[in-house]
């Protein structure tokens, strides 16, 4: 068979990964499956902490070894699996290209991973391409269609599966925006019921598999963008369990969100100065996502009109935030 590109720059990873495979009765051989597998769910659990381009790099680098892997001998089994695991690394591929606002990146392997989960059969992967293209087009304002590809991934997922609650969540975040707030509160309750019943997973941290402690943080937002005052408290929680230090830079990405959330609910109340403070916080972590960069400026653009003494000076915050990130490619 043809050996996978490499890069030429030596990489540890992929050569034990190779050489794994070489030694194996077959092709590629159950081992080297196994191997991708475990790389993938590393990864998905470093996705609240690491740098999201870092991050695309490592996914980069294993889609292409799976690409390569494509035309070796294999079994129909093995083929299926290969399927699977690159549905995986693509879908993560594509949120970590939706949090660096590179959306026809993202477009492209939210495509990718549908057609591998398609032609493995895998409705869970299929599902999650739906909801994940759901924040994508949220984040972009369009809010109806953003409902309706949560309700499609719904129909898709596995009864209780992580895929459900968190499209489930993902959907009540656009009635809040559409202001549809019977809708709202109903996904939110649900949210709650469902993940109380799934309980905590093993690796609590990783990305596709939904942790209960995710729906206080998804009600946080949800109810800050419904505008209800009741999203500061959510906030606060969140905050308080996930804050690892005083320094930002430390923060896991929830926690900035969460700061976010708390300075949008500081708005409703009209407690700008407040909320200036919680925002400003959030964005000196170095951890809000291009694509959360539009729940920032929402706030800055309130305290501009409160016309309150550091709307200026947090202005300035957002500008170089937002310039640090470079342009989207």
């Amino acid at each position: 068979m043809q050996v996978p590109a490499m890069s030429p720059v030596y990489d540890d990873e992929i050569e034990a990964l190779e050489l794994a495979r070489r030694v194996s009765a077959s092709d590629i051989g159950r081992d080297t499956l196994e191997r991708l597998e475990l790389t993938f769910h590393d990864l998905a659990v470093k996705y609240p902490t690491a740098a999201p381009q870092d991050l695309l790099d490592q996914v980069r680098k294993y889609s292409s070894y799976v690409t390569g892997l494509m035309d070796a001998k294999k079994t129909l089994e093995e083929h299926r699996k290969l399927l699977v695991i690159g549905g995986w690394f693509s879908l993560l591929g594509a949120t970590l290209h939706i949090d660096l606002d590179q959306q026809d990146a993202a477009t492209a392997r939210l495509r990718t991973a549908m057609t591998l989960a398609q032609h493995a059969g895998h409705s869970e992967i299929q599902a999650w391409c739906f909801e994940t293209d759901a924040w994508r087009v949220l984040t972009d304002g369009h809010y109806s269609r953003a409902a309706e590809l949560s309700a499609t991934a719904q129909q898709l997922a596995p009864a209780g599966s992580s895929v459900e609650i968190q499209s489930l969540a993902q959907q009540g975040r656009a009635f809040a925006r559409l202001g549809y707030s019977n809708e709202t509160y109903s996904a939110i309750d649900r949210v709650q019921v469902l993940s109380s019943a799934l309980g905590t997973p093993d690796r609590p941290e990783h990305h596709f598999q939904y942790d209960p402690a995710k729906s206080i943080a998804y009600a946080a937002t949800t109810l800050a963008w419904l505008g209800d005052p009741a999203a500061e408290t959510y906030a606060r929680e969140v905050i308080s369990r996930l804050s690892p230090s005083n320094d930002p830079t430390e923060w896991p990405r929830r926690v900035a969100s969460a700061n976010i959330d708390l300075a949008l609910s500081l708005v409703t109340t009209n407690r700008l100065d407040e909320a200036c403070h919680a925002a400003q916080r959030a964005m000196l972590s170095g951890r809000v996502a291009p694509s959360n960069h539009w729940r920032a400026l929402e706030v800055v653009k309130a305290v501009e009109i409160g016309k309150i003494s550091d709307a200026r000076d947090l202005r300035e915050v957002y500008e170089e935030m937002r310039l640090q990130i470079g342009p989207a490619d």
